[in-house]
């Protein structure tokens, strides 16, 4: 491996660190090693699972592990209690002997948890743990060769299969991408309610990204954080990561798919915790949480009908046709009222004008066009669909009706509004996890 110094770095990655990084953090160990890959892993009181996930690591193949950092950010925030402090101490004396004993293992950790290096409050949380490590990671590269460098995003809840990063390598190397996620499966617990809950957890997922394929929606892939890789170039490129506290990774990925598109890395998997958990306001944790607390109907999806009127909408936007505003709000009308009503609500009037005068060329339209109908307005238009024309609706119903607009084939059908038993759950989601 050969040696970069921080002179050494590329001139663009040395302007991203000086304007977005933070001299702040450093690394646990000394040693001066580049890498083509970093696995960055934020973790927060994770003392018991970091040794399940460090040893899924393990198993991976030597010659990949050999170029790899496996990188935790240990984190909490100033103010978090003594029993998340005491964890995190745990885990970086676990880590530290390791490091110590095992010189060869490229492995290390970032103290963002101390007195001096804790979090602040109001930016504290997985958000700036991602970034923190990131940024890192870049310092960390081997410049010199022409593969691509990759930054591998993690969560210390998590295990990995033993392909998982020559799979990963293999795609950036073959297929000369910038961005992409790993495919994930959510192991079952043996406890039948919590299999209850992340299974209809992970058809929530999948079905939302299931609905945008059908829509042929340039976001149609998932935002999952421990499943997003990206090369150095990508990351650089849309200026890191966010800090936000949650959904991250949401705006990270769609930050990316603005500059290129999101490659699935298919033929390996994370397995993502199914755990009920405190950590982030959102996301499996708590949608497990509020499974188990019987809250609400948690049986119920988005109407398919609100992916056919998303669909029509990206037909006619994304056509080779520019129309005026005019012509668009006259033709969202005829698709869908309510289509007309998020729009106006949206000032899509006066941003398409905008577009229009800071545009040169069709090629920057069509750009434009995917700006400004981002992921976000995407997923604000299905909510507003929801709410005003298509309630959501039985979520096996709604499966059963994907399925047959899409022309896939399943071997069940459900009966109207019914809860089919557990076994014919997993088969929905076995399905899912072929086709989304």
């Amino acid at each position: 491996m050969e040696n970069i110094t921080q002179n050494e770095l590329p001139l663009d990655i040395k302007k991203y660190l000086n304007k977005f990084a933070s001299d702040k953090w450093k690394t646990f160990s000394t040693k001066k090693r580049s890498y083509k890959t970093v696995i960055v892993i934020p973790a927060i009181a994770e003392y018991e699972n970091i040794k399940h996930l460090i040893a899924s690591l393990l198993q991976n193949n030597d010659e990949y592990l050999a170029e790899t950092l496996i990188l935790f950010v240990i984190n909490n925030n100033k103010t978090s209690s003594a029993k998340i402090k005491v964890d995190n101490m745990k885990t970086t004396e676990y880590l530290s002997e390791i490091i110590i004993k095992h010189p060869k293992l490229n492995l290390d950790f970032i103290d963002a948890f101390s007195p001096a290096t804790a979090l602040d409050n109001k930016d504290g949380g997985v958000g700036l743990a991602r970034k923190i490590g990131m940024d890192y990671a870049l310092r960390l590269f081997n410049y010199n060769s022409p593969r691509k460098n990759i930054i591998i995003c993690l969560d210390a809840d998590c295990t990995v299969e033993q392909n998982y990063i020559k799979t990963i390598r293999q795609y950036f190397d073959n297929y000369n991408i910038d961005a992409g996620y790993v495919n994930f499966k959510h192991p079952l617990s043996e406890n039948k309610e919590e299999q209850y809950a992340i299974i209809n957890y992970e058809i929530f997922l999948r079905y939302y990204v299931l609905g945008l394929k059908y829509a042929r929606s340039p976001f149609a892939y998932h935002s999952i954080g421990s499943t997003m890789v990206c090369s150095s170039s990508g990351y650089i490129k849309v200026q890191g990561m966010n800090k936000r506290k949650a959904a991250e990774d949401f705006y990270f990925m769609e930050k990316l798919s603005k500059i290129t598109e999101i490659k699935k890395i298919d033929g390996t998997a994370v397995l993502p915790s199914g755990r009920g958990s405190w950590r982030v306001p959102f996301g499996t944790g708590q949608r497990v949480n509020r499974f188990l607390g019987k809250t609400q109907n948690e049986y119920l999806l988005y109407s398919p009908s609100s992916f056919v009127v998303l669909k029509n909408w990206l037909t006619l936007f994304h056509s080779q046709k520019t129309l005026s505003a005019d012509q668009y709000l006259t033709e969202a009308k005829r698709i869908s009222v309510s289509l007309l009503q998020f729009l106006i609500k949206n000032n899509f009037e006066k941003n398409w004008k905008k577009i229009i005068e800071n545009s040169s060329s069709e090629k920057q339209i069509k750009k434009q066009k995917q700006f400004w109908f981002d992921g976000f307005k995407t997923l604000k238009l299905i909510h507003y669909l929801r709410d005003t024309e298509f309630p959501s609706i039985n979520m096996f119903n709604a499966l059963d009706e994907i399925f047959a607009l899409m022309d896939i084939s399943f071997e069940y059908r459900n009966k109207m509004n019914q809860i089919p038993p557990l076994a014919i759950q997993k088969k929905y989601l076995e399905k899912l996890r072929e086709i989304a």
